[in-house]
């Protein structure tokens, strides 16, 4: 990736980071994920970090992420 600022780029490592980090948490657990899934909520929690802590210290959830425009696209074509 390419990234415009040493900010970006170090935001973006940490958040690997914790992909990272998570990928044992769910590995060892009983859910029966396949190593696809896995990854992909390991991503969806590292990128959404500030919202899991809020929900895991007990606060409300926030209003859901809208919905990317290129996914809206392709169910208006289906």
């Amino acid at each position: 990736m390419t990234f415009t600022s040493k900010k970006e780029a170090d935001a973006y490592d940490k958040m690997l980071d914790i992909a990272d980090n998570l990928l044992p948490f769910f590995e060892s657990s009983n859910l029966g994920l396949d190593e696809a899934t896995t990854e992909k909520m390991c991503f969806y929690m590292a990128e959404n970090k500030d919202q899991l802590m809020s929900l895991l210290k007990g606060g409300a959830a926030a209003k859901p992420l809208p919905a990317k425009k290129t996914a809206k696209k392709a169910e208006a074509k289906e």
